[in-house]
């Protein structure tokens, strides 16, 4: 074997040569273990003898250089060195840096809704605008109570038409009304058969029940007979004029078939009015179980007056009817004196004496429709003085109400009496454009409105714009005046669109 082979020889420790000064160095105390930490040089051993050596078989391959049992790391990436010099560890958490990094996440949020927020309030429709009343509500007319020569016996009362009450006497209980029944009887027929202008109305024969019914001796009838043939007016004269019994049961039978049924209709209509404290048995009234009060009367007369026809008919003293030969009188005896202008007569041993009544007055110029009854008349030893009573005491009440009766300036010309309000705290002042005068009499409260005739005011609009009115009373009794505006009216600015709540 060559000598290269020979070093693969196992040999004992008493064979091995000796090291040479640089390997013996490695060799550590006796009395001390410490672990190799790299390459140690010759500078760095100490003068201890060395430990014997194993000896190692030694494989044939290329030498290479000593490397000590501490491995290497593996050489980091490149990006991570630059991520460990460049990334600044984070601060420590405080409740401060907290509050400041949650400012940063919301602000933004925020912002992006205050903006959503302010752009609707901007493009949302504006509130309508309304006239709100800022002057007095009422008027109390001066001279203290009103004192009305109402009868002693009895019930009644009276009122100024679309002003108010001149007040009531006695119980206002359901009473026997006798004839003044025959006003629902002729409402209801206009209602169902209406006259309007010149015309006359529909021709209605007389039938053998009413032919018949006009000889009766007990009771109040028209002398008409059979065959004959009347207008729906000439009847409605011979109803209300004479107070013909025959005549109001041929009208019901000729409107609903049956005195039964016209009755129905007639109680239904009282419903329809508000007269919840009158009952009817009969189109005549003779029946004392025909039942009212003096202001469910008040309401009807209200109601049957708006016909031309019939403000017509119960204002005539007398009338003449083609048919019949004699002059026709009305009952109604005080149809003469000044401004008394209807309406029914009624009397009857349980009823007494009655007048359903209706007189004018002038006041600024203008006609006043005063309304009113006087019921129970009995202070008197007959039946027509009974009636005759009845109507002397109307017409006391009547000529004190004329008297009375007045005006006053309750608003006057350029007066602040209420402001366009924007609905956005935006207030606008408006101003009567002339004097109002109200219709009253002495201690009568009277209440203003302020409205704007179904027209709404503008978002805009110039100063002196009529935008309203100021108005006093109701239906005919009503007065107003126009109201402008005080000064321009302008549209909510974008602050006010912004901050409304509603």
């Amino acid at each position: 074997m060559d000598q290269p082979t020979a070093v693969f020889k196992a040999f004992t420790p008493s064979q091995a040569k000796p090291v040479d000064q640089s390997t013996t160095a490695l060799k550590l105390p006796p009395s001390t273990f410490r672990p190799l930490q790299g390459d140690i040089t010759q500078e760095q051993s100490t003068p201890t003898r060395p430990k014997p050596v194993e000896p190692k078989p030694v494989a044939q391959q290329p030498a290479e250089p000593e490397r000590t049992r501490q491995q290497p790391l593996p050489p980091r990436p490149p990006l991570k060195i630059l991520a460990e010099l460049t990334i600044t560890p984070p601060l420590p958490e405080t409740p401060l840096r907290t509050t400041f990094r949650r400012l940063k996440i919301w602000t933004p949020l925020v912002l992006l809704l205050l903006v959503i927020f302010a752009v609707v309030q901007f493009v949302r429709p504006l509130p309508d605008p309304k006239l709100v009343l800022s002057a007095d509500p009422t008027y109390t007319f001066e001279g203290g109570p009103l004192q009305m020569p109402w009868p002693s016996e009895g019930q009644g009362a009276a009122e100024v038409e679309g002003v108010g009450s001149l007040g009531t006497y006695g119980p206002q209980k359901p009473a026997p009304i006798a004839s003044v029944a025959k006003t629902m009887t002729a409402y209801v027929i206009l209602r169902d058969h209406p006259i309007k202008g010149n015309a006359d109305g529909p021709e209605i024969e007389v039938d053998r029940t009413a032919g018949e019914q006009a000889k009766a001796k007990d009771e109040s009838t028209a002398p008409i007979e059979e065959g004959q043939t009347y207008s729906e007016k000439e009847l409605l004269q011979l109803l209300m004029i004479p107070s013909g019994n025959n005549v109001a049961r041929l009208l019901a039978r000729w409107d609903a078939g049956s005195g039964a049924a016209f009755v129905d209709k007639m109680n239904a209509a009282a419903k329809e009015l508000g007269m919840t404290s009158s009952t009817y048995t009969d189109p005549s009234g003779l029946q004392s179980t025909t039942v009212s009060t003096p202001l469910d009367q008040l309401k009807l007369a209200k109601a049957v007056m708006q016909y031309d026809v019939f403000r017509e008919i119960v204002d005539m003293p007398n009338v003449t009817i083609d048919g019949i030969p004699t002059l026709i009188e009305n009952n109604n005896t005080i149809l003469l004196e000044p401004g008394v202008t209807g309406i029914k007569t009624g009397s009857s041993t349980p009823a007494g004496g009655n007048l359903l009544w209706a007189a004018n007055t002038v006041v600024d110029g203008q006609k006043r429709c005063i309304l009113g009854i006087v019921m129970g008349a009995k202070d008197a030893p007959q039946l027509y003085q009974k009636l005759d009573l009845a109507i002397a005491n109307s017409l006391k009440v009547i000529q004190k109400a004329q008297t009375d009766v007045t005006s006053a300036a309750v608003v006057t010309k350029g007066q602040v009496v209420g402001y366009v309000d924007d609905g956005l705290g935006g207030r606008t002042p408006v101003v009567s454009t002339k004097e109002l005068k109200a219709v009253g009499w002495p201690g009568l409260k009277v209440s203003l409105q302020l409205g704007d005739g179904g027209k709404k005011p503008p978002h805009a609009a110039k100063a002196g714009d009529v935008v309203g009115q100021v108005s006093i009373g109701t239906g005919t009794g009503a007065v107003s005046a126009p109201v402008a505006l005080a000064r321009d009216l302008v549209e909510p600015g974008f602050y006010e669109k912004l901050t409304r709540l509603g």
